[in-house]
């Protein structure tokens, strides 16, 4: 049965094989077909374990920081693969490796308390697609700032128009995802709470500025002569906002009462 107690062997082995992947596709002068084989695997073992951890909470894994974890190592895994195979950075799979690593290591040395059940509000058929897509996005422009860090310290012009791609696709599936959360809001917390697609909750308000600072980044690229360094920065800005949006409300006075804390008791 596969559950968090043997978490530690699924994330070992995925840690490894990406570790592999990583150090085979810097030692590559072109695209290695052995750093995506095991770079694949070692998506395909945390996913595995995800499919289990599914079957054994009897819910989707989208309760807790710990969860939600688990899917932006596995999807940040994705997102670099795929940078990878199409734009042939060979030091891509080292930096989402890294951070990949880092959530599952922080998994497990701190797992938090995971129930079995689901209050109600989390039951919404809304639930699952606005976290899932949620995650993705999270992880594509988490590539993107990989990719502005990098640009910072030393800037090819192939950087900036890689960021723009994964900018666009992180933006479009930020942006499904909002939508998804107003739906899951309104119909979720109709009986709970507020019941309104969009009540400036902190989460909310993190959310609509981390939009705001990857949509002003599109609009400097697209009609606007600026400066890389000036894109980088706000590449990078933009991303520690939505950090702050993950996870950084949680720790506010202000984000105590909101809806967004998933282990109330509602």
């Amino acid at each position: 049965m596969i559950n968090w107690d043997n978490f530690y062997v699924f994330a070992t082995v995925s840690i490894c094989l990406w570790l592999a992947g990583a150090v085979f596709a810097l030692r590559s002068s072109s695209k290695s077909k052995v750093a995506i084989v095991f770079t694949s695997g070692g998506i395909i073992i945390l996913g595995i374990f995800i499919a289990g951890l599914w079957i054994f909470l009897q819910r989707p894994p989208l309760r807790t920081m710990g969860e939600t974890r688990l899917w932006y190592s596995f999807f940040m895994g994705i997102a670099g693969l795929l940078t990878y195979i199409r734009w042939k950075y060979r030091w891509i799979l080292s930096f989402s490796t890294l951070l990949s690593t880092v959530f599952v290591i922080i998994n497990l040395m701190k797992p938090e308390i995971h129930d079995q059940s689901l209050m109600p509000a989390l039951q919404s058929v809304w639930f699952i697609p606005h976290v899932t897509v949620y995650m993705f996005s999270y992880s594509v422009l988490g590539c993107a700032f990989i990719i502005a860090l990098t640009g910072l310290f030393r800037h090819k012009e192939e950087y900036l128009h890689t960021a723009d791609n994964l900018v666009y696709a992180g933006v479009a599936f930020l942006s499904i995802g909002m939508l998804l959360g107003s739906l899951w809001a309104k119909e979720a917390w109709a009986n709970v709470s507020w019941g309104r697609y969009w009540g400036w909750d902190p989460k909310e308000t993190w959310a609509a500025i981390t939009w705001m600072g990857y949509l002003l980044y599109i609009h400097l690229r697209l009609f606007r002569r600026t400066g890389r360094k000036t894109l980088y920065a706000l590449l990078i800005v933009s991303f520690l906002a939505l950090q702050m949006c993950w996870y950084g409300v949680n720790y506010l006075p202000a984000a105590q009462q909101s809806v967004h804390l998933y282990n109330r008791n509602n």
